[in-house]
């Protein structure tokens, strides 16, 4: 487990830097896209398995307002983000009253196919806001480190000394000294990061943003959790080796984007 992790860090990290750096917003856009994409049909998979016929239809709207709504974050329209989620929630509500008579449970699945909407495009789309910035690239690589940083300290200060559960009724691998551990380490990566990148910004605002983001990308993992432990799934996909499905990879991510871009937004 520990070398494809690390197999897939060597590969995926190089490529990843390379895209911020010179694919420009096109580029993000386009692969915030099919990131996007893919997460979506992860969690769709996650909790749809075993749904009936009715999922199909309702699944489709959400991938097109799900890049309606990426489409959006690329061109700097809230409008259209908004739109987007109108449109989803028209149709889909529409969608679920013909399927209705077939299948009460089609209300449910109307819920669980707007969460989705929420939490994976939507969330996503904070990630293109922060790179469509002027100082984007810097902002992109602040809000990676700080989340990577902090997903690594956990796991291996807990794996370490970890002994009192931080959640055992979510994942009960997780403990509270493994997040006190990766809160520390996303403070330290971000701190060394601002030092080189963002030195205007001030120390008064930098560590509680360090903080905050850890904390939101914590809660975004044990979010995902929770949807995998009530489906009964381990992993969202096996895209990524070592890693699990694209939605493992970036669910801390998607709760720290929206912390980052507020921040960056109104407090600096």
């Amino acid at each position: 487990m520990h070398l494809k992790r690390i197999l897939t860090a060597i590969i995926g990290i190089p490529l990843l830097i390379l895209l911020v750096l010179k694919g420009g917003t096109a580029g993000m856009a386009l692969f915030l896209g099919a990131v996007a994409l893919i997460s979506l049909r992860e969690y769709y998979h996650i909790v749809f398995n075993g749904s009936p016929q009715a999922a199909g239809g309702i699944r489709i709207i959400g991938y097109v307002s799900g890049l309606a709504i990426i489409w959006g974050a690329y061109v700097l329209s809230f409008d259209i983000i908004a739109a987007s989620i109108t449109f989803n929630f028209l149709i889909s509500g529409m969608v679920s009253i013909t399927w209705f008579k077939a299948d009460q449970g089609v209300a449910g699945m109307l819920h669980k196919q707007i969460t989705g909407l929420l939490y994976v495009p939507l969330l996503i789309a904070f990630l293109l806001l922060l790179r469509n910035h002027p100082q984007g690239c810097d902002w992109f690589f602040l809000i990676l480190v700080v989340v990577f940083a902090n997903d690594t300290g956990a796991f291996y200060t807990g794996t370490f000394i970890g002994k009192n559960k931080l959640c055992p009724s979510v994942s009960p691998g997780k403990t509270i000294e493994g997040s006190i551990g990766g809160i520390i380490a996303g403070i330290l990566g971000g701190s060394i990061l601002q030092y080189y990148l963002l030195p205007e910004l001030s120390w008064v605002i930098s560590i509680p943003l360090f903080l905050c983001t850890g904390a939101a990308g914590q809660a975004g993992d044990l979010f995902e959790s929770m949807l995998k432990r009530r489906s009964g799934v381990k992993d969202s996909g096996t895209l990524l080796p070592g890693h699990g499905g694209m939605l493992d990879r970036i669910d801390a991510l998607l709760f720290a984007a929206p912390v980052v871009y507020l921040f960056r937004e109104y407090l600096l």
